[in-house]
C-alpha cells in the first residue's frame, strides 16, 4: 500500500514561485536523504530554445536538482494534452521505480489534471485536426471562436476566444463525437498518495508581478529570442507558436502589432489566463493552499509549511 506522501503537486497561477518552492522543497528532502525530483508540468517548458518567454529555470535556477520533461521537443513538434499526460505519468513512476519523491510544477489546471486524476481523452483525427489547424491560420483564434461559437454555444463558452489549440481541439471532437463537453471528469486521483499543495497570492500583487515579469522579459531580450525562434521555425509549431508571449511577438514582428501592444497583450493575455486558471484550481478541495509573495510567511517559513503537508 503506498503512502499518503508519494507524489507532491505544487500549483499556482504564473508568478507565484512554484519553481523556487519545488527546488527548495526538494533540497531540504534531498538534504534528509529523501531523493526528491521535478516533473514539469508546464505545457512551453518542453519546447527547446523557449526559454525567457516561458520564465524556464535555467541549470543555475535548478540547483543541481533533477528536472524532468524540460527542452525535450523542437519548436516545430506539436504536443498534446494525452501526450504529455504519458510522458508525465512515466517520469514520475520512473521516480518511484528509483525511491525518489516526483514534485509535479504546474502550470495549466488541465495539464496538472490530466496528469494525475482519472483522465481519458476522446480520439483525435489527424486529418480533421490539420483542416482545423489551417482554418486557425487562415483566420485566426478569434474568428475561429465564432466559428465554434456557432457550432456548439457551450464550447465557446468555456474556450478562450485567444486559445487556438484548445478551439482546434474542439472543433475536432465535436466532429469526430458529435458533441464537446467542456467539464471535467470527477476529482479522483489516478497515481498514488497524491499531495496538493497551491500558492494563492492576491490579486492585486498577482497583476503586478505578472506585469514585471513580462518587464524582465523584454529587458532580458524576448523579441530577440523570438527572432531567432522564427528564423528556426518558430511559425510553423502549430502548439510553440500560440503561447503567450511568443505569439504577440510574432504579430510585432509582422508588423500587425506595435512593440508596446505586443507588451501590453503580453501581460493582458497573461492575466486572463491566470484568473481562468485559478477558477479551475478553486474547484479543487483536495489542494492545500499556502499564503505566497509579500503577505506570505517568507520562502524558508513557506518551505516548512509545504513540507508539513507532505508529512515531511
Amino acid at each position: 500500500m503506498s503512502s499518503p506522501a508519494d507524489t507532491l503537486v505544487i500549483i499556482g497561477p504564473t508568478a507565484s514561485g512554484k519553481t523556487d518552492l519545488a527546488v527548495s522543497v526538494a533540497e531540504r528532502l534531498i538534504a534528509a536523504d529523501r531523493p526528491a525530483e521535478v516533473v514539469n508540468a508546464d505545457s512551453m517548458l518542453v519546447y527547446r530554445g523557449m526559454d525567457i518567454g516561458t520564465a524556464k529555470p535555467s541549470p543555475a535556477e535548478r540547483r543541481g536538482v533533477p528536472h524532468h520533461l524540460i527542452d525535450i521537443l523542437d519548436i516545430t513538434a506539436t504536443a498534446t494534452v494525452a501526450e504529455f499526460q504519458t510522458l508525465a505519468r512515466d517520469a514520475i513512476a520512473d521516480c518511484h521505480r528509483r525511491g525518489a519523491l516526483p514534485i509535479v510544477v504546474g502550470g495549466s489546471a488541465l495539464y496538472v489534471r490530466a496528469i494525475v486524476d482519472h483522465f481519458e481523452f476522446p480520439g483525435t483525427d489527424r486529418a480533421i485536426r490539420a483542416r482545423w489547424e489551417d482554418e486557425l491560420a487562415r483566420i485566426g483564434p478569434e474568428a475561429l471562436h465564432r466559428v465554434l461559437a456557432a457550432t456548439s454555444p457551450t464550447a465557446a463558452a468555456d474556450i478562450l476566444p485567444g486559445n487556438g489549440r484548445r478551439i482546434v481541439r474542439a472543433l475536432e471532437v465535436i466532429e469526430l463525437t458529435g458533441s464537446w463537453t467542456p467539464t471535467l471528469p470527477e476529482w479522483r486521483y489516478a497515481l498514488p498518495g497524491v499531495v496538493q499543495v497551491g500558492l494563492a497570492l492576491p490579486r492585486e500583487e498577482l497583476d503586478r508581478r505578472i506585469a514585471e515579469r513580462v518587464d524582465r522579459m523584454w529587458a532580458a531580450g524576448f523579441v530577440e529570442e523570438v527572432r531567432e525562434l522564427a528564423a528556426r521555425g518558430l511559425r510553423t509549431g502549430r502548439t510553440a507558436s500560440r503561447a503567450l508571449g511568443y505569439r504577440q511577438v510574432l504579430e510585432y514582428l509582422d508588423g500587425t502589432r506595435t512593440e508596446d501592444e505586443a507588451r501590453e497583450a503580453t501581460i493582458t493575455g497573461t492575466r486572463r489566463f491566470a484568473r481562468k486558471q485559478q477558477g479551475w484550481f478553486d474547484r479543487d478541495d483536495r489542494i492545500t493552499w499556502l499564503t505566497a509573495g509579500d503577505t506570505g510567511p517568507g520562502p524558508a517559513r513557506l518551505v516548512e509549511q509545504a513540507l508539513a503537508v507532505l508529512g515531511q
